[in-house]
């Protein structure tokens, strides 16, 4: 794993430097595969800043966390990507358990072009194209959080209807199922 630290307005100590090292090694015990691990150290309103980002195979993990003294804000950033990368593991490893078949599906004639914009931006203005995959309302919020959305489009494995399940702003998840 090769890690790159960045500092803004703080200075980092050769064995402050040793001991972040150290610790983020540790996280290939959860995860093999982590290519590159950037650690920025900034000092911002009295407080310490710690942000570390790291690409675990190509999924790309941020942990941000403030402290008075480094060392702790580092410690409690290095938790939150632990448990993105064990959260993201068991994601795999479910998914391994519930191999399906690769399904591609292509809304056609849905969006073909975007227009140019004008001065006020209606309509459509961005489009998409995704994998479109079947898979469970639990597989779909799982790769929903780790996506970090909000909604999720999916067709359902049980029945192939096309589905959407979202975050609510009182907690939890939403499903939408289509009436026929």
């Amino acid at each position: 794993m090769d890690v790159r630290f960045v500092t803004r307005n703080v200075d980092l100590q050769d064995e402050l430097r040793d001991y972040m090292e150290k610790k983020l090694a540790k996280l290939e015990k959860f995860f093999d595969r982590i290519l590159d691990t950037q650690v920025e150290v900034s000092f911002n309103r009295g407080m310490k800043v710690v942000e570390i980002t790291a690409d675990v195979n190509g999924v790309i993990m941020r942990g941000e966390d403030y402290a008075s003294d480094v060392r702790k804000a580092f410690d409690k950033c290095l938790k939150n990507i632990e448990r993105q990368i064990k959260k993201h593991k068991s994601f795999l490893k479910e998914k391994a358990r519930m191999k399906t078949a690769e399904v591609s599906f292509e809304i056609e004639g849905f969006v073909n072009e975007i227009a140019e914009p004008e001065e006020k931006k209606e309509g459509i203005v961005k489009t998409k194209k995704f994998p479109f995959r079947p898979m469970t309302p639990e597989e779909a919020t799982m790769q929903m959080g780790l996506l970090g959305h909000t909604f999720f489009v999916f067709r359902n494995a049980d029945d192939g209807k096309v589905n959407v399940v979202y975050r609510r702003k009182d907690g939890g998840f939403g499903l939408l199922i289509p009436e026929e």
